[in-house]
């Protein structure tokens, strides 16, 4: 299980991941690699493209990189740099062959916010002619300093799979009526039972005031109509690998203790002491748990799987917790 990251740790992450970086810009320059491991061949000519390679697509995250597998079928292949559970997106250092992955891409999707700072030097040191970047927090409206957790708000999660398929219609016009199938598919099908338990969780327990282990889950509360009374500070501070304080930690007893909370979520990828004593509290005091992760569980799930099993799971707990 992955654990929180001091601030300090992340300083010296980030310092680490400069020095890689500086490297990766000269190795990349060189390379002449046209592809990754682990990503699919060239499309046949049965797939509609006469022949032609896929576009090449690199998400420095796998829940978005997901997204943008789906969206693009056989006229994409995707590579996430993380795709390992016990990887922590904010702390990672980029590697050489990321670096060549990235000097070949069509195109890139980053998070932004300040979540993969990282991915953003990458993309700097290797700027690639011609590739088009899409950075989740431009296109929400969000800078560093705001909730970086655009996957798990629904909204924003249409406006990524809207902006997906245009840039993927700029990059392959010939492919254009392709892109628009597969949105039309995957929005009106294949999310289909995630769009539903938003809008039956929002119906049914919209106002119900909830608790959570860190800020991953507010995007989600918000969308889905719940209350968050967990401080603020508090949850920055979990996610963001800084100690709470001791007022955050008391207010929050303090909710257990009188049940103010309905159901507690937390992130099980990053339980630091405040966090398993804060659940064993609230199982404690009969209070529901819900759990979620930053990244796709099991590594190879798909975006609308995930979502949809932790959101039955919130829903369940809501259930307990309300009687209805």
């Amino acid at each position: 299980m992955r654990t929180s990251i001091s601030s300090h740790a992340r300083v010296r992450a980030v310092a680490g991941s400069l020095a890689v970086i500086t490297a990766l810009a000269a190795l990349s320059a060189c390379s002449t690699s046209s592809g990754t491991s682990g990503t699919k061949g060239a499309a046949s000519p049965a797939d509609g493209k006469g022949g032609s390679a896929p576009l090449h697509v690199v998400a420095a995250e796998n829940f978005w990189g997901s997204v943008a597998q789906q969206l693009g079928g056989d006229h994409a292949q995707v590579k996430s740099i993380i795709s390992n559970p016990d990887a922590d997106p904010h702390a990672y250092e980029p590697t050489a062959v990321d670096g060549r992955t990235v000097a070949t891409a069509q195109y890139t999707i980053v998070n932004g916010i300040g979540y993969d700072a990282w991915a953003d030097k990458l993309l700097s040191a290797n700027p690639g002619s011609g590739r088009t970047d899409l950075k989740v927090g431009d296109l929400v409206g969000l800078k560093p300093g705001g909730n970086p957790h655009r996957w798990y708000s629904p909204a924003d999660v249409h406006k990524v799979i809207g902006k997906i398929t245009e840039d993927y219609k700029k990059l392959d016009p010939a492919d254009a009526a392709y892109f628009d199938g597969r949105r039309k598919t995957f929005e009106a099908q294949t999310l289909a039972p995630y769009d539903k338990l938003v809008a039956d969780i929002k119906a049914r327990y919209a106002g119900t005031p909830v608790g959570a282990s860190e800020s991953i889950v507010t995007p989600l509360a918000d969308g889905l109509g719940l209350k968050m009374l967990t401080p603020e500070s508090f949850l920055d501070a979990i996610s963001e690998g800084t100690d709470p304080t001791a007022k955050d930690k008391s207010a929050i007893d303090a909710q257990i203790k009188n049940k103010q909370i309905k159901v507690y979520v937390y992130n099980s990828q990053n339980s630091t002491p405040d966090v398993a004593a804060q659940v064993k509290a609230v199982k404690a005091a009969g209070i529901p748990v819900a759990t979620v992760t930053e990244t796709l569980t099991p590594a190879g799930a798909s975006f609308q799987d995930w979502q949809v099993r932790q959101l039955q799971d919130i829903e369940k707990a809501l259930a307990l917790a309300t009687g209805k």
